[in-house]
């Protein structure tokens, strides 16, 4: 497929560090291949910031690949064990030899990101490689904060904002963001012998959850568990909101598509009586455009934000208050450019987002 203007703007940023322009084309097709939504959403930032958040969303997609490579040598454990020696070698200038890794070394110094983010993901896919199962939803929510939440702190700081406050939004999103995957995927992990949902909340409902992974069936107890979750998330979705607008107005479209497009996956599931077993929830290209059009709305009265962040992702942002960074890394002529109000710059993106989304549904309807 033929790169589209906002790419080849992104090729023409600055380049310098570990990671060359090579590197960040194989970041680009990472997203590419492996997220529509996030890829959709992330074309609404500006083109510094898009690469660097391709070079974070390329790390943390290698590291999820490694733990799940059914031939890794040493098994799942040993993968996650590698990727410790990788994430070390970054933070010491070192980068393994691959266009991840390089990217990830000039983030995490151009950004001053604590170890402890990457770190908390990386213990997210120890988490799986061990087969671990949740009792409680805040069970649940401790493991979206390493493998969602963490990314989300990542970002925030990627965006130059270190606001505790904006920080604990972020982490709302991410875990909702979680808890709709886990929604969506439901019948998919259990044929692969994953079960993400609180074991609590399925024997109340009478599920027994090894019987389900036996022979998972879409059934009416199923669907309120998944229903039940959905709710969860639709709260932080609604906490998250208030956070965006501490965001640099160049960046607050962005994620604000990312909020609403995932939140849509959930109403999907909702509109299929809540099976996730029979079926996988999707957005289609139209009603994503719809979405990414209503992310460039102005958004509304600043909400409240002070609310206490989540007990599970504290941590998270109590590690970015411990390292406060050197300087100011992102410059102020770029966290103000490119504002919602930008009607002509902002409107041009999505006309090229349009393209791209009909190039990628061509493509699919080509392969089916």
């Amino acid at each position: 497929m033929r790169a589209s203007s906002l790419e080849l703007s992104e090729d023409a940023a600055e380049t310098g560090g570990h990671a060359g322009p090579a590197d960040h084309a194989a970041c680009r097709a990472a997203i590419r291949a492996g997220s529509r939504s996030f890829h959709a959403a992330s074309l609404l930032l500006p083109p510094a910031m898009r690469r660097a958040a391709y070079g974070l969303y390329a790390f943390c997609r290698f590291s999820d690949d490694a733990v799940d490579d059914p031939e890794a040598a040493a098994g799942k454990a040993g993968a996650v064990a590698r990727l410790e020696m990788r994430l070390a070698r970054a933070y010491a200038g070192a980068p393994a030899d691959g266009p991840a890794d390089r990217a990830l070394a000039d983030i995490v110094a151009s950004h001053a990101i604590p170890q402890a983010l990457p770190a908390a993901l990386l213990d997210g896919l120890a988490w799986d490689a061990a087969g671990r199962r949740y009792e409680t939803l805040g069970d649940l929510c401790a493991y979206g904060a390493r493998v969602a939440s963490s990314v989300g702190a990542m970002m925030t700081l990627i965006m130059g904002v270190r606001d505790p406050a904006v920080l604990a939004r972020a982490c709302d999103l991410g875990v909702a963001m979680q808890l709709t995957n886990i929604a969506r995927d439901v019948g998919e992990d259990a044929r692969a012998g994953r079960l993400y949902l609180p074991l609590r909340w399925l024997r109340q409902e009478g599920i027994d959850p090894e019987a389900f992974l036996a022979a998972p069936a879409a059934t009416p107890a199923l669907a309120r568990v998944v229903g039940r979750l959905l709710e969860a998330a639709d709260v932080l979705y609604a906490r998250a909101e208030s956070g965006i607008a501490g965001l640099p107005p160049s960046c607050r479209p962005a994620i604000r598509a990312a909020r609403l497009i995932y939140a849509e996956i959930g109403l999907e599931i909702a509109r299929r009586d809540h099976d996730s077993v029979t079926r996988r929830a999707r957005v289609g290209p139209g009603r994503k455009t719809a979405l990414l059009l209503r992310a460039l709305l102005p958004l509304a009265a600043e909400a409240e934000r002070a609310a206490p962040a989540l007990p599970e992702t504290a941590f998270l942002i109590d590690a970015v208050t411990e390292r406060p960074p050197a300087s100011e890394r992102v410059p102020e002529s770029e966290r103000a450019r490119a504002a919602w109000w930008d009607v002509a710059g902002q409107v041009v993106r999505v006309l090229d987002m349009i393209e791209v989304l009909r190039e990628r549904e061509a493509l699919t309807r080509e392969a089916s």
